[in-house]
């Protein structure tokens, strides 16, 4: 089987908050990984203020706290 990844630009919805933007990526990531998935891949860019993955360590680190084999 082809080890698949996700891709997660983390964007902020429309009236969304950059918070709920990060509880969508932890459920994304928690999906993905229920799935079989193994690597949850965070795009990085900055000064968009409808992309809450400009930090990505950060992002990376909340992902990483609620998975248990995401890498």
């Amino acid at each position: 089987m082809i080890p698949f990844s996700v891709l997660d630009l983390a964007p902020v919805c429309e009236g969304g908050s950059v918070a709920q933007s990060f509880r969508n990526t932890l459920d994304l990531a928690r999906h993905a990984e229920q799935l079989g998935y193994h690597r949850y891949w965070l795009a990085e860019h900055h000064n968009m203020p409808g992309i809450a993955s400009a930090a990505t360590a950060v992002l990376i680190g909340h992902v990483a706290g609620g998975t248990s084999t995401i890498r």
